[in-house]
């Protein structure tokens, strides 16, 4: 009897951690300063058009999150560490370094060009999209640049090439599912910058 408590004690832990994080409400400024106070400005910025302060970034994230159902406190948690990371506190859109930079690699999540065609591909009609790509990977990117659309690659991106493992594991907020999904779905390397990003947007949107 005592070994079936302590069973099922266990499983009812187990499903605690797995549980998703829920999301206590949306977005705001406040919040995303709170993660990273960078983002409070744009002064100073050194592609000024690219750049774009937290309340400016507030309604196309939320809005991105409520798209492609991004609805767990830890999903949201880790795009926004993703963006943030990715663009430098939103400061670019397009990827610069090392100079001159990759062409047609951009969006806040810095997106590669192949997956911006994919992501303007679920945009655009085949027609634009045919006249873009036939100009070069910039000129897809351009079409993707718009603050709804630049703020919104990251929950596309999850939405459409992540497994739903993934989405279980950045949901259940662990620090073995950011890894994973870092690793196996945007297919880039953990560090010690991002993971301090993460923790602090998961514990500001928890």
């Amino acid at each position: 009897m005592l070994l079936k408590h302590a069973t099922l004690i266990a499983s009812a832990l187990a499903l605690a951690s797995a549980a998703p994080l829920a999301r206590r409400a949306t977005l705001t400024a406040a919040t995303i300063q709170a993660i990273s106070p960078k983002t409070s400005t744009c002064d100073g910025a050194p592609f000024p058009d690219e750049c774009r302060d937290a309340s400016q970034a507030e309604d196309p994230i939320n809005k991105s999150f409520q798209k492609y159902q991004i609805n767990s406190a830890g999903e949201q948690a880790a795009l926004l560490a993703l963006m943030l990371y990715e663009s430098d506190n939103f400061k670019y859109n397009k990827n610069h370094f090392p100079a001159p930079g990759n062409p047609g690699q951009g969006t806040k999540n810095m997106q590669s060009p192949a997956f911006n065609l994919k992501y303007a591909q679920s945009l655009f009609d085949a027609l634009t999209v045919q006249q873009a790509e036939a100009k070069g990977p910039e000129a897809v990117l351009v079409l993707v640049s718009g603050d709804q659309e630049s703020f919104g690659s990251a929950a596309w991106f999850l939405s459409n090439q992540c497994s739903g493992s993934i989405r279980q594991g950045l949901a259940s907020g662990s620090p073995e599912g950011w890894t994973a999904y870092l690793t196996q779905c945007v297919g880039t390397t953990d560090n010690p910058e991002r993971d301090s990003i993460w923790k602090a947007a998961l514990q500001a949107m928890e």
